[in-house]
């Protein structure tokens, strides 16, 4: 697949130190406090869309490349990776309706369809096109959405990383939102819950249970996240809207190359996804990441980068590498 490759270079917006303005309901996540040192804080930016403000990272220079995390997650998922990315891409990391420090305007809003519609309203407002799509587990199905509406120009190449794109089998999908949505409006849970978290250890265990292990500034932003009752109970809203069936039969008519990479030892969706995947989409290519979990791309960020390169260059998006840019600069 051959592509016509071309360069985003994103004006720098000003950081609003405060908490979304637009949006009946809010993370609880407060920027000066909560945000006072986030990962690659120096990226962050607010951009405001019709119905909510948005917190966006961006660094680098080149393609496009578009990162969407996956449930419970935030832009924080992508610390390591998108330094490494951003030495030859234009990398865009958002926080999701809900998520870390961008609002939410209601519970109605967490479908796939209306993720992928707010989504693809933040890229307009941004001005950008990725060449490149990068999602991990359920933030790969909202990319897939996104370009099978044709709210995105398709990109050279999708990469799913651990992706969640297909709904839970039998009747345990039915079960699963009804169970969250239950949860999610019984106002007291979501406080229990960030308050178990918040106890040593817990953390620690939930990610392990995904088959992840993490440094200490994942586990620190993962109970920043986790502790926050807010951004608890708008993912179990997101939970109990998550309807992928649509999704099962558009995904063989997804219009532009499609990688799944699947961690080995994911406990959370296990490579067998992966597998299933791959069966649907003519032309998919599967690659097994060896030795990691659900959270491999926080665990390996540099493997994971060295993938992503590979399939865009792959996929006809020819990023100038750094070096070569650095002697460019040195001989002008």
């Amino acid at each position: 697949m051959t592509s016509v490759v071309t360069h985003a270079r994103i004006t720098t917006l000003p950081v609003w130190q405060r908490r979304p303005i637009f949006g009946t309901t809010r993370t609880g996540l407060d920027w000066s406090t909560d945000g006072a040192n986030w990962p690659n804080r120096s990226a962050s930016r607010f951009v405001g869309t019709a119905d909510l403000t948005w917190h966006v990272q961006i660094m680098g220079q080149g393609p496009t490349l578009l990162l969407a995390h996956g449930a419970g997650a935030c832009s924080s998922s992508w610390r390591d990776l998108m330094p490494s990315l951003a030495q030859d891409f234009t990398v865009v990391a958002p926080d999701l309706h809900g998520h870390g420090f961008t609002g939410m305007p209601g519970a109605s809003a967490m479908t796939v369809d209306a993720m992928a519609a707010g989504l693809g309203a933040l890229l307009l407002a941004l001005g950008v096109s990725p060449l490149v799509a990068v999602g991990h587990s359920a933030g790969a199905a909202i990319l897939a959405r996104l370009v099978l509406s044709k709210m995105m120009a398709a990109p050279a190449v999708l990469v799913a990383l651990n992706g969640a794109m297909l709904p839970i089998p039998g009747l345990a999908g039915p079960v699963f939102r009804s169970m969250a949505r239950m949860l999610a409006s019984t106002p007291i849970l979501p406080g229990m819950f960030s308050r178990r978290v918040r106890k040593p250890g817990v953390i620690e265990r939930l990610i392990a249970n995904t088959g992840s292990r993490l440094n200490d500034a994942g586990i620190d932003a993962y109970a920043r996240l986790m502790g926050n009752p807010g951004h608890v109970r708008n993912v179990l809203h997101m939970f109990a809207h998550w309807d992928l069936r649509q999704i099962l039969l558009d995904l063989p008519s997804l219009p532009c190359r499609l990688v799944l990479v699947a961690a080995e030892g994911d406990r959370a969706v296990p490579p067998l996804a992966a597998y299933r995947t791959a069966a649907r989409v003519p032309g998919c290519e599967l690659i097994v990441h060896k030795g990691y979990g659900h959270l491999s791309h926080e665990e390996a960020p540099d493997e994971t980068a060295a993938i992503i390169r590979r399939v865009a260059r792959e996929s006809g998006v020819a990023a100038e590498p750094a070096n070569a840019r650095a002697v460019e600069t040195a001989a002008a």
